[in-house]
């Protein structure tokens, strides 16, 4: 049977002003609500038919959480919103001069463009390392994670080796923002309370836990209470903290530092930075660090009435307060998609623009069970109740009542059992230990 290769996405034309939306992250999300009632036809283009939420992808990872409980399916999100079309398909390149965008399934015309296809992980061109580390932006990278982990200590009882079952089941994670601190917790428990029961076989005191961070401090961007204390409970659940090193080749087996000192592991995870995802056809001039798209106070590309950037993809250098661009977490990309949204609206009907306006919410990150650290704009919190602020705040941001539940029921069976049910390999096997 001959395969079925798309020539065209066939979206009718209603007629209508017509807004694209690359990438379906918390801040595209949040443009196509805020059109909802709008006069437009709403077009999101993504790879993926589902919107992930990417800050409990390392519990996917460390077996807390079922993969379905943080993915939502586009078309069920958006099933009541009239004019509205989802593609899936990856955008491959901007004409700005027809107003128009090439994808993996044809080409589409807009009037109005928004880029919010987020960023990558940034390997800081280190080759061997982007080949060899796992990263964790996806669901898809969360899975092969876990199947790793698994796989690994499964290998670890098939061999004699010391130091092959050390490489096995000793984990570094490279990184010591929000993501490597709250997976270097996550792996930690599992230490702590899964593994000796899983893997009797294993001395699991052999298992060694190092977080990396190039810096002298962890969580930047959070209070120094918030970074020592982060810094005092990892090191009471057993983790390594390097500070001040920086990771300079890793060839599977062995990881070298800055300071010349090697470890060995054949589980590097890296979360140690991220970078912007370029679309050919915007100029190079118009990209400024981090290779995120410069824009206005209104979001608008530089040089384009008619193209906005939002999160991850952008860098709003005209904000005295964030002159390196905004933090790239969540609630920047939500508040610029509202703002977005409700420019287009102005620009429909013939009315100024409104300067974006950060508001900083807050940061907060669980380094384990009743284990996390909260900022919450001149209120510092630690412990207990930051845990539970943690919680909370994230169970209400998930999509869907369905999801909401499961994980609330997830938490609750792994508070009181101190287990991790979802400790499924989902993957074919791989062939020895080499």
């Amino acid at each position: 049977m001959p395969k079925l290769i798309p020539t065209r996405t066939r979206i009718a034309d209603l007629g209508k002003p017509r807004v694209v939306i690359i990438g379906g992250g918390f801040g595209g999300l949040e443009v196509a609500k805020g059109l909802r009632k709008a006069k437009v036809q709403t077009v999101l283009f993504d790879k993926f038919n589902h919107h992930c939420f990417q800050p409990l992808l390392y519990q996917v990872a460390t077996s807390a959480l079922e993969t379905s409980s943080i993915v939502f399916p586009f078309r069920r999100n958006f099933k009541r919103f009239k004019d509205f079309y989802f593609r899936l398909g990856e955008v491959t390149h901007i004409n700005p001069e027809e107003n128009c965008i090439e994808t993996s399934i044809g080409s589409v015309k807009y009037d109005y463009l928004v880029i919010a296809n987020g960023a990558g992980t940034n390997f800081y061109g280190m080759k061997d390392v982007e080949d060899n580390a796992f990263s964790m932006k996806t669901i898809t990278d969360s899975i092969k994670l876990r199947n790793s982990i698994i796989r690994n200590f499964e290998n670890a009882l098939l061999v004699d080796d010391p130091v092959v079952m050390n490489s096995l089941i000793d984990f570094v994670i490279v990184g010591g923002g929000p993501t490597g601190v709250e997976l270097a917790g996550a792996v930690a428990e599992l230490k702590l309370h899964v593994f000796p029961n899983d893997y009797k076989e294993l001395d699991i005191k052999d298992m060694d836990i190092h977080l990396i961070e190039a810096s002298g401090r962890l969580l930047n961007g959070m209070s120094d209470a918030a970074s020592n204390k982060a810094k005092e409970y990892l090191e009471k659940l057993g983790v390594n903290v390097h500070l001040n090193q920086a990771v300079k080749s890793y060839d599977g087996t062995t990881i070298t530092l800055s300071n010349g000192e090697t470890l060995n592991s054949r589980m590097m995870i890296w979360a140690a930075g991220v970078t912007g995802q370029p679309i050919t056809g915007i100029p190079a001039e118009a990209f400024g660090r981090g290779r995120r798209i410069k824009v206005d106070a209104h979001n608008r590309v530089q040089g384009y009435d008619n193209i906005f950037a939002i999160g991850d993809a952008c860098i709003m250098e005209a904000d005295p307060e964030f002159q390196n661009g905004h933090p790239q977490m969540a609630q920047p990309a939500i508040q610029q998609g509202k703002l977005v949204a409700g420019n287009i609206k102005r620009l429909l009907s013939s009315q100024p623009l409104q300067p974006f306006s950060y508001f900083d919410k807050g940061s907060m990150a669980t380094i384990g069970r009743n284990k996390a650290v909260a900022d919450l704009n001149k209120v510092k919190i630690q412990g207990f109740t930051a845990w539970l602020i943690w919680m909370f705040i994230h169970l209400v941001s998930l999509i869907g009542f369905k999801n909401k539940f499961f994980v609330l029921l997830s938490w609750i069976f792994s508070y009181f059992s101190y287990d991790k049910s979802n400790r499924l390999i989902i993957a074919r096997p791989k062939d020895g230990v080499h």
